[in-house]
């Protein structure tokens, strides 16, 4: 994994609430709505559109629109990538 894209995802990780959105994303194991991410975060619609604009622009998930709907899912194989590349760091 490239180290540019090493830091995009962490800076999207330094943020809680990108992190509660990602345990979401886990937790549902298929996808989350737009507007079932205001049922756990106490945001504004347009702080929660920046949040995830900021994991998609991280590929840490991928944004699919269904008619007047957008649904979110969690991109397992870069979050994976991203695991094992600090995993190396270890000592």
């Amino acid at each position: 994994m490239e180290v540019r894209r090493v830091e995009r995802i962490s800076k999207a990780l330094s943020d809680p609430s990108r992190i509660l959105i990602l345990q979401e994303l886990r937790q549902k194991e298929d996808c989350l709505y737009c507007h079932e991410i205001s049922e756990f975060i106490d945001l504004t619609q347009p702080s929660i559109s920046h949040h995830v604009k900021q994991l998609a622009d991280a590929d840490l998930i991928v944004v699919e629109k269904e008619g007047r709907n957008v649904k979110y899912k969690l991109n397992k194989e870069v979050l994976n990538e991203y695991v094992q590349f600090l995993n190396k760091l270890k000592i």
